[in-house]
């Protein structure tokens, strides 16, 4: 029966008018809990004449209908006071339908025992068997009965799957929550398939919902006995409509110590310094939703079938079918309708499910679950898989674990507006792949500008340098990066290695095969990048970070590089085309506005999301992305996780990472890249330019331009470095610049017989005054 708030007519009937619409069930509960009260104590001569007078009149016309009115009253007010159910509408449709349903059963009394069946019952029976015979009058108003039940219950009879087999699997799978949910008492209600949700941890990002499901499917038909398989039999009649995938909080144990499957001796820090699931989901009234959802498409002449229900830990979707014909964006187009009937915000519509031929509908739950991390880090899925860089995201949707391998990405890229959950969903990241690894596996650099997050990780063993806030320095890093990769292209090429993972089952064959004289060859470690802001360093160096950052993405896969990058700016001067092109894989968490969620996802969506972790993931391979609640780490447990790291290396850890090739250097990442950018960008002019100045003893841009013959641009590039190097003056007005260093002390200086301390070019000691001009000076 059609109960939305649209047509309601109790909704302006007298003294309901103004009243919220679980108010006037309660109401209309109570009042039929009275009526059926006094029917039977009028029936046990206990009301009076009044009563008496009722009990007389109503049995002498309907007989025992008398007492199916009571029970009617009964029912009726147990579904108004039980549940979020509302009241039906009025209709004179639904009322003649009533009238039809009793008269068609007190007929059938009348036919069978000849009396009981009162006045009305009688009458009717007569005048059947008047017209037919008694066996073709029965058949003539069983179908009137019929037809009439459909009627009154059109919204909770679903024809077709009513008359359709349920199979086994369907039944072994409704017994366990059935024992835990129980049956609702209300008969009318939409009836609702219960399956047990056995918790499964996905493989990967490739996995599509539908081969969970599948699996789930195969898993739970072994596991059902033969006892468990005839109660159900016997429950077939009573099964329900769609399927409720209940949240499982059961997660396995994990252990206070974990030992990863790894070629070394590596020991994580203990699992008991992180946190666990916390709280359970409480979702309200699943069936009432159901229904809602359902009477809401109908207003709009949409008509759908409900399917199964998934309640994850922090969204339930409740899927559905469409009958044929219906555009899909009819329904996306009501999610304000949707949110306003369900009173719930913000309402996501998937349409489709990938994999499925359902229309998902996400509906915020009361209450969320807290995704610890130590529940993903303890599970068997994390503990014995071989992917190299396997991190556990979350939960999706259904409550399954979910995990994805860096090194498939390989690269990430991580947006969301402030207060979405960006930073914890980066320190989930960067702690799976501090229990994954050891320090000599891997290798981090860490860019924060803000000083704020990645900060907490300083001293740690991984870091391959200290964490980085200035962005020139950071800048530097991304280009000593980039010069390891074509170094580690170069060693892969020589070894004939394929890729990173090749290289290292070859590294013993390579050991074996190296003579006395060669070193050993060096394990190669993962290198991952982790920039918490990157509109910090775009605003600074825009062109240099996205073509350091591109030619990184394309080519550092196969050496073991990997790019995890994150925003709370994500507009196009930040995620620029290029930098898109060659970052497949995207989280987008909670972002304000429809064009956010288009330029990281490249579609909409991520503007729904609830935030706090919140989240839609999308790899290169997948076809749309998948909702997902980011696990939760706070930031004492950083804290925890980094000091014990630092305690169990102090003093042990040797520097394995040779980040020059001449071994008696000891240079910084930051001292090599900028030796490389120097020697980059130095004008091949330069060397002519240094000499024309020193032996003219004057400078500026337009003698440059004439002795070179170069442009002005080009001139004015050269005094700068000029400048810098310590060569000339700095700029003051419309004065020419003064040369600061004498020919024999640039011949000294290229015959490295300038001394540091006293004959530095450029030294207070060596500066030729600007006023009386160098001239005087240099004839002394």
């Amino acid at each position: 029966m059609s109960s939305s708030s649209n047509n309601n007519s109790w909704a302006n009937f007298g003294m309901f008018a103004g009243l919220s619409s679980r108010v006037r069930s309660v109401i209309a509960g109570v009042v039929c809990v009275a009526l059926a009260g006094l029917l039977v104590l009028a029936g046990a001569g206990a009301a009076g004449i009044a009563g008496t007078t009722i009990y007389n009149g109503l049995t002498t016309a309907v007989g025992v209908g008398y007492w199916l009115i009571i029970a009617g009253l009964f029912i009726f007010s147990g579904y108004l006071l039980s549940g979020d159910h509302e009241l039906p509408s009025l209709s004179w449709t639904h009322a003649i339908s009533g009238l039809l349903l009793l008269a068609s059963v007190l007929a059938l009394v009348s036919l069978a025992t000849g009396y009981s069946g009162g006045v009305v019952g009688g009458a009717i029976s007569s005048a059947v068997v008047g017209v037919f015979s008694v066996y073709a009058g029965a058949i003539v108003i069983e179908a009137i009965g019929l037809i009439s039940l459909l009627v009154l219950f059109d919204e909770f009879i679903d024809l077709n799957k009513s008359i359709q087999l349920p199979r086994l699997s369907s039944i072994t799978k409704s017994i366990p929550s059935l024992a835990v949910q129980g049956k609702s008492a209300d008969s009318s209600d939409a009836s609702v398939k219960i399956k047990d949700n056995t918790k499964t941890d996905t493989t990967d990002q490739h996995k599509s919902e539908s081969d969970n499901k599948d699996s789930k499917k195969d898993k739970t038909d072994d596991n059902q006995s033969d006892t468990s398989t005839d109660q159900s039999k016997d429950k077939s009649a009573d099964s329900d409509d769609y399927a409720v995938h209940d949240y499982d909080e059961a997660e396995s144990e994990a252990d206070t110590q974990t030992k990863l499957d790894t070629d070394t001796d590596y020991s994580p820090p203990p699992l008991s310094l992180l946190s666990k699931n916390m709280g359970s989901p409480e979702v309200g009234d699943v069936k009432a939703r159901a229904n809602k959802i359902k009477r809401t498409l109908q207003n709009f002449n949409i008509t759908v079938e409900m399917d199964e229900v998934s309640i994850g830990p922090t969204v339930t979707r409740y899927a559905l079918k469409p009958a044929e014909g219906v555009r899909l964006s009819k329904i996306t187009n009501l999610q304000n309708n949707l949110e306003m009937a369900l009173a719930a915000h913000p309402v996501r519509i998937e349409a489709p499910i990938p994999g499925e031929s359902l229309v998902g509908v996400e509906v915020p739950n009361e209450e969320k679950t807290t995704v610890g991390l130590a529940s993903l880090l303890g599970s068997a899925r994390f503990q014995e898989a071989g992917s190299p860089l396997l991190m556990g995201l979350g939960q999706g949707i259904s409550g399954d674990s979910f995990y994805t391998d860096l090194s498939n990405m390989p690269h990430l890229l991580i947006g969301g507006a402030t207060g979405s959950g960006k930073s914890v969903t980066a320190h989930v990241l960067i702690n799976n792949l501090l229990y994954r690894k050891s320090p000599e596996e891997l290798k981090l650099i860490m860019v924060d500008p803000k000083r704020v997050e990645l900060t907490l990780y300083d001293g740690i063993p991984h870091l391959l340098t200290p964490v980085i806030t200035s962005a020139k320095k950071a800048i530097l890093a991304l280009k000593w990066a980039a010069k390891e990769m074509e170094r580690r292209d170069d060693i892969l090429e020589e070894t004939g290695a394929r890729d990173i993972q090749s290289y290292h089952n070859k590294l013993d064959d390579l050991k074996e095969k190296a003579s006395k004289d060669e070193a050993d060859p060096d394990p190669m470690p993962y290198i991952v990048v982790v920039i918490d802001e990157m509109a910090d360093l775009m605003q600074a160096y825009p062109k240099d970070l996205e073509s350091v950052i591109v030619r990184i993405a394309q080519m550092s896969r196969a050496v073991g590089i990997h790019l995890i990058l994150s925003t709370q700016r994500p507009d196009a001067d930040v995620v620029t085309g290029l930098i898109k092109a060659n970052i497949p894989a995207r989280i987008a968490l909670q972002v304000s506005s429809y064009t956010d969620s288009q330029i990281i996802l490249d579609e909409k969506g991520a503007e729904q999301l609830l935030g706090e972790g919140d989240m839609l993931f999308q790899s290169g391979d997948m076809s749309s992305p998948v909702r997902i609640q980011s696990a939760f780490i706070s930031e004492d447990e950083v804290k925890s996780v980094a000091k014990h790291l630092k305690d169990q290396y102090e003093g042990k850890l040797q520097d394995t990472v040779n980040l020059t090739k001449d071994d008696e250097e000891s240079k910084t990442i930051f001292d090599v890249a900028r030796e490389e950018e120097q020697k980059e960008e130095r004008d091949e002019k330069y060397e002519q330019a240094l000499e024309t100045v020193v032996e003219a003893d004057k400078a500026s841009t337009s003698y440059l331009q004439r002795k070179l013959r170069i442009g002005y641009s080009r001139a004015a590039r050269i005094m700068d470095e000029l400048e810098e190097n310590g060569i000339i003056t700095e700029k003051d007005g419309t004065k020419a610049r003064d040369v600061l260093i004498t020919k024999e002390q640039l011949e000294a200086a290229r015959e490295g017989r300038l001394e540091q301390d006293n004959e530095k070019p450029g030294s207070k000691e060596n500066k030729r005054p600007t006023k009386d001009g160098p001239a005087a000076n240099r004839n002394e």
